[in-house]
């Protein structure tokens, strides 16, 4: 199992669309987010980081996915790539095994 963290943000490429524009590429993501979910993976949650978060990562979106698999991960990452999706978003990605504090700070000490 991985659990696979996004945060994006607009670039000028998607400000530049038009909201028919916009709304045409959501329109072709949705379905694949659709197929996936069916075939498995688990949305965790979407969301907007809040403007008053202390010490704020600077992107404007998130999402939390839960995957059956490192394969199924990787499979999702092509599809992102393949999408256009960072054309028009600057994002970062968080992909880990499930774990415990203890696992982390075992690691964090092992440096």
């Amino acid at each position: 199992m991985k659990f696979y963290i996004e945060a994006w943000k607009a670039k000028q490429a998607w400000l530049d669309l038009s909201t028919e524009e916009r709304t045409a590429y959501a329109d072709q993501v949705g379905p694949a987010v659709q197929q996936m979910i069916a075939d498995g993976a688990e949305v965790i949650s979407w969301g907007i980081n809040d403007a008053d978060t202390d010490n704020r990562l600077d992107f404007d979106f998130m999402s939390i996915f839960k995957f059956p698999s490192d394969e199924f991960a990787k499979t999702f990452e092509g599809m992102v790539n393949a999408a256009g999706w960072y054309t028009y978003f600057d994002q970062v990605n968080i992909k880990s095994s499930p774990g415990t504090p203890q696992d982390v700070i075992a690691k964090m000490i092992a440096l």
